[in-house]
C-alpha cells in the first residue's frame, strides 16, 4: 500500500507463516527505530522505488525453510505477500 494511502505506521502487527504455521509474529511498535526513521535514513544512501522491501531483521522465531514451503508475510494496514520456496 502506498505510504500516501497508510502513512508510516507507528505500530501494527507484523507476522510471517511456514505452510499456514504461525512462525513470527511482532509489532513495529518494539523496532528500535520507526518505519519513517528508517525510510528517511535508507532514502540518503539509496533510491528507493515503490514496491520495495526494507527488511530490518526478524522477530524471535526465525527458523530454516526448505524447497516447496509456501511463506505468507504482512504487516498490518500495509499489506501482505505470499510465496513459495523453489
Amino acid at each position: 500500500m502506498p505510504v500516501a494511502d497508510c502513512g508510516h505506521p507507528q505500530a501494527g502487527a507484523i507476522w510471517l507463516t511456514v505452510n499456514g504455521q504461525p512462525r513470527q509474529r511482532g509489532d513495529l511498535a518494539d523496532m528500535i527505530w520507526s518505519v519513517a526513521e528508517i525510510v528517511a535514513r535508507l532514502s540518503t544512501l539509496f533510491r528507493l522505488e515503490p514496491g520495495d522491501l526494507i527488511f530490518t531483521g526478524t522477530p524471535e522465531g526465525v527458523g530454516p525453510v526448505v524447497s516447496g514451503d509456501a511463506i505468507e508475510a504482512g504487516v498490518e494496514c500495509v499489506g501482505k505477500l505470499a510465496l513459495k520456496i523453489a
